[in-house]
């Protein structure tokens, strides 16, 4: 008789838990991957809406965050410069801008 007859089937409990652990890096990995695009769109959409906000006020800053699927939370204007908050998702931004009448154009 075979002395490893007992030992039968145990690399199938193995391979389970292997593959198990590789599901649950791959799910992890996936969310990370959704935060960090949230929070790049998030950016995208706040540095839309400072340079919006700058020549347009808040009303322009706010209109060109919803058209980049955010919502402005803060808009701060003092001496030509121009700070806004968005919130993307779960994500949130922050960018500003500066208004300079010296650029040619």
């Amino acid at each position: 008789m075979d002395q490893r007859a007992g030992e039968r089937g145990s690399v199938v409990p193995l391979v389970a838990g292997v593959l198990g652990v590789v599901v649950l890096v791959a799910v992890g990995l996936g969310h990370v991957a959704q935060a960090m695009v949230e929070r790049a769109q998030a950016q995208a959409a706040a540095d839309a809406a400072a340079l919006a906000g700058v020549v347009e006020g808040e009303a322009g800053a706010a209109d060109v965050a919803a058209r980049n699927g955010a919502d402005l939370v803060r808009f701060d204007e003092s001496g030509g410069a121009t700070t806004v908050v968005v919130r993307r998702g779960r994500a949130r931004a922050a960018a500003a801008a500066v208004y300079d009448q010296s650029a040619p154009g």
